[in-house]
């Protein structure tokens, strides 16, 4: 027998939702190292050179919103930001890995840590809804679904053989 026929056929959807958890991780790492790069400057004025940059009025009611608001951010809160982001990507990371390596404790992990989520997603929905929060929640709750039907399916399968 060849080694391609005994090598076990490989979940592409429990390697789909672990690129997404890689991807999820890799952006907030990305968002941490930002709010590490704005220490020490004065946000206000990194806040109206970015809509200088995007072309915004600088003056109009978003940029103004977000200068007043930007105001509660200081050096502390965006250290606690970065290391909260890195920790929750470390936690995507691992489930992401374990994922892709179909361990069945990141199964479980993923389908916790996602079931978890849904209730501050959908109060965040009840607050506002946008395309990009419905897309985040469906595709949360698609995740969830799979791996618990998938959690279900192998449970039946060793029952069945037991």
């Amino acid at each position: 027998m060849s080694s391609a026929r005994t090598r076990k056929r490989r979940n592409r959807w429990l390697e789909l939702i672990a690129v997404y958890k890689l991807l999820q991780a890799a952006l907030l790492v990305a968002v941490g190292v930002g709010a590490l790069r704005l220490l020490h400057k004065d946000l206000a004025d990194v806040l109206t050179n970015l809509a200088l940059a995007l072309h915004r009025d600088p003056e109009g009611r978003l940029v103004t919103f977000l200068q007043n608001n930007v105001a509660l951010l200081n050096d502390h809160r965006l250290r606690q930001i970065s290391v909260f982001m890195f920790c929750y990507a470390a936690i995507g990371l691992i489930e992401g890995i374990g994922l892709m390596f179909e361990k069945v404790w990141a199964e479980y992990l993923t389908a916790l840590i996602t079931a978890s989520f849904l209730p501050l997603e959908i109060i965040e929905l009840a607050h506002r809804v946008t395309s990009f929060r419905v897309g985040l929640f469906v595709a949360n709750l698609a995740v969830l679904a799979y791996l618990v039907f998938h959690l279900i399916r192998r449970r039946m399968q060793i029952s069945a053989f037991s």
